[in-house]
């Protein structure tokens, strides 16, 4: 998988892209429930007061304040505020109508220094002299609300208040009496200051005339609408994520499939030995379809929970430190629940890419192979055999997916039982005025987002096994290294290539072989002459022509074209001078004009039409009316074999090289259209040098040059006269084919 590493640079740029967005998209997330904390605390509780410094004061509660304040807080608190007289401002009277009867005090521009140093003056100001309102209202309700003031109402002079008590108090007592009040502020809750200060600013502004309604509206409407816009910006990003994740994983399967296609072309038939077909199709499509999916996960997840889980926790024990370990406890039993997952799910992970392999084979068998298979009545054993292959698929893929299928309840368990501790515990501290509503309902928000977090980067640990044993069956066909390499320092055939091919002394052993195939070949084939080679089933026929194109490479002695040794020259320049016919005609999905261009992309009409004359293929392809248009579909199953012989050689004739190569080509053809093949061949390809590989008699009778080859040695050499009368191999071949009137 790490190898695979690369093809993501040059999608860089799109990733960076997504990280930036995928940390807008992770904060905007994280700011919702602190906003919706707001509505709560301020828009519904405190009825949109945002904090506790008051925007307006009427002029008697504002000297009411100044007695409780020190001089330097005095001069801080007037310095922030200005009077206003009786005024026509129809504005202010409207939105404070009490200033048509009495002076009031509005507040000025603050900095954030002096917002900072105010606040807490006259949050204790407001609260003294609400307090003291209720108790002399109230005094039994007021005691509830703060359990203890340096005075006591009830010994107070009767006709004096204690405002008035305390203007004629000395400074020193005053100030006394102030510094008592103010430590018994600093060993309050900071939730309960915020409380009581918001609770007598709404009094004020009661009495100031302030239409509370509308300020609470206001207050919700503009956080709310703060709240959509959020809510805007994070669906836009979370778009765009997904976009760019999309982008950059199709871009890379689609570089990863395309590296694999082109390595497999460069594979010689020794590496395809290595990898079985149905193998290499389910690296290049499901196991590259793994990396795609792994890419866009990481990209989409990998960077995203981890912004959501610690800005998460960040801000969930700001709003309650001590709550701390609701999050850590929920957090281990996550944990513990992914890594059970983790051990009973992965070591299936690794065995699902060998199944698949296994029941693409046995379809891909079943398919090519269904007439054999209804000719030996197999369908039932055929069926049982698929059967098998898919069940085992079948079954470890519902084991994991049973194991996964758990996560999920087990998740909503420990989610809605993290719910309810929050709020069972965040109740208590609500109780107490250490906490308050909205605060609880952001708690819980921020340790569902963490929870989360968690989840996204356990199911990515869950998956990356998967695609790290895809990554490593995909590297293994990336890293094979080709026998068959283009010389560092190529020669050139000479030009023209005359076609001529010479073996010296060829031995050559498979891999991994005990023994050699071929032995001491020698022999030479000239242009302008046929060489056909001949010999029984196994013999080495099509090994030796294989040598020619380095289908093969010889373990011992050399194969030269026009004296230069095959291995000393390009690949694609040697093969660019070879006509090959295989054994077993291939033909592509197309038409029959398709499939001659084959040859030459360039080719003109009367060259095609000149290969299908000289293949014998005239009589199938231009009875059908659409001619050389006709199409051919997969593997050329529409066709016969014999037809689709015939085209094959036609695409070999229409690239006119020096050198032709027929491994038993016309094998499928009734002796007729053979004979006939081979009088149109031996005119049209008469400068070129032609190898025929096959096991007809009748075929090279007449070839200027026949091998007879046995058990991988040559045997004989010469005409097919010279060969009758020397070689009992060549023999016993001929007389079992042919009378001995063809044999004359």
């Amino acid at each position: 998988m790490l190898r695979l590493i690369k093809y993501i640079k040059p999608y860089i740029f799109l990733v960076l892209t997504a990280i930036v967005l995928l940390f807008i998209m992770a904060n905007a997330d994280l700011a919702l429930p602190d906003y919706l904390s707001q509505i709560v605390n301020v828009g519904i509780q405190h009825k949109g007061i945002e904090d506790a410094i008051p925007q307006a004061i009427r002029a008697e509660r504002f000297d009411q304040m100044r007695l409780f304040f020190s001089p330097e807080e005095q001069a801080l608190v007037e310095q922030a505020y200005q009077r206003i007289e009786s005024t026509g401002d129809a504005d202010l009277l409207a939105d404070y109508p009490a200033l048509a009867s009495e002076p009031i005090y509005l507040l000025g521009e603050l900095t954030e220094q002096e917002h900072d140093q105010l606040e807490p003056l006259m949050a204790r100001g407001m609260i003294i002299t609400f307090i003291i309102q209720q108790m002399q209202e109230n005094p039994e309700g007021a005691a509830e609300m703060i359990t203890q003031l340096p005075f006591d109402l009830t010994q107070m002079p009767p006709g004096l208040d204690i405002y008035t008590v305390l203007a004629m108090a000395p400074p020193a007592q005053r100030d006394q009496i102030n510094q008592q009040i103010s430590d018994q502020f600093e060993a309050m809750p900071e939730t309960l200051i915020n409380q009581l200060a918001t609770t007598a600013i709404e009094r004020e502004y009661e009495l100031l005339g302030v239409n509370l309604g509308h300020v609470q509206t206001n207050y919700i409407l503009r956080t709310g609408g703060m709240m959509v816009l959020i809510s805007l910006v994070a669906g836009i990003t979370n778009i765009s994520v997904s976009y760019l994740a999309s982008r950059t994983s199709a871009g890379v399967a689609r570089d990863v499939r395309k590296d694999i296609f082109t390595k497999v072309e460069s594979f010689s038939s020794q590496e395809f030995n290595n990898f079985s077909t149905a193998s290499l199709i389910t690296r290049a499509t499901n196991d590259v379809t793994q990396i795609q999916q792994v890419t866009f996960m990481i990209i989409r997840l990998a960077f995203y929970a981890p912004i959501l889980g610690i800005g998460g926790v960040i801000r969930a024990l700001d709003k309650s430190p001590n709550m701390w370990w609701i999050i850590a406890l929920s957090v281990g039993l996550l944990l513990l629940l992914i890594i059970i997952t983790f051990m009973i799910a992965v070591p299936k992970f690794k065995i699902i890419q060998q199944l698949i392999d296994r029941l693409n084979l046995v379809t891909r068998e079943n398919l090519s192979g269904m007439m054999v298979i209804r000719a030996f009545n197999k369908q039932s054993f055929e069926e049982a055999r698929f059967d098998k292959a898919n069940r085992e698929l079948a079954d470890v893929g519902l084991f994991i997916n049973r194991v996964m299928a758990t996560v999920m309840p087990a998740m909503s368990l420990i989610m809605n039982g993290l719910s309810i501790l929050i709020i069972w515990v965040g109740a208590d501290q609500i109780a107490q005025s250490t906490m308050q509503v909205g605060d609880m309902m952001a708690f819980l928000q921020y340790s569902m987002q963490i929870m989360w977090a968690f989840l996204m980067l356990s199911m990515l640990t869950i998956f990356l096994p998967r695609a790290f044993v895809s990554g490593d069956r995909i590297a293994e066909v990336l890293d094979t290294t080709n026998v068959i390499k283009d010389p560092q320092d190529p020669k050139a055939l000479p030009e023209p290539v005359s076609g001529k091919v010479e073996f010296r002394d060829v031995y050559f052993r498979y891999p991994d072989a005990e023994e050699d195939v071929l032995e001491g070949i020698t022999f030479t084939a000239l242009p302008g002459e046929t060489t056909a080679i001949i010999g029984s089933t196994g013999c080495g026929k099509s090994t030796v022509i294989n040598l020619i194109p380095r289908f093969f490479d010889v373990t011992r002695g050399s194969v030269l074209v026009d004296d230069i040794d095959v291995r000393d020259i390009r690949q694609s320049d040697l093969r660019d001078k070879i006509g090959y016919v295989p054994q077993r005609g291939i033909l592509f999905t197309g038409t029959v004009e398709s499939n001659l261009r084959f040859a030459d992309q360039d080719a003109s009409e009367e060259t095609l039409l000149e290969a299908i004359e000289i293949a014998q293929a005239s009589e199938f392809v231009f009875t059908n009316p659409d001619g050389i248009k006709a199409e051919i579909s997969q593997g050329g199953t529409n066709v016969s074999g014999g037809q689709k012989q015939r085209l094959s050689i036609a695409r070999a004739l229409v690239k006119k090289p020096p050198i032709f190569i027929f491994d038993d080509s016309s094998s499928a053809l009734d002796f007729k259209t053979d004979a006939a093949l081979r009088r149109a061949l031996k005119e049209k390809t008469g400068q070129s040098t032609v190898l025929m590989v096959t096991q007809r008699v009748a075929t090279v009778k007449n070839a200027d040059q026949i091998i007879v080859l046995d058990d991988g040695r040559i045997v004989g050499k010469g005409t097919h006269h010279e060969l009758m009368a020397t070689c009992q191999t060549y023999q016993e071949i001929a007389t079992s084919q042919l009378s001995e009137e063809e044999l004359a």
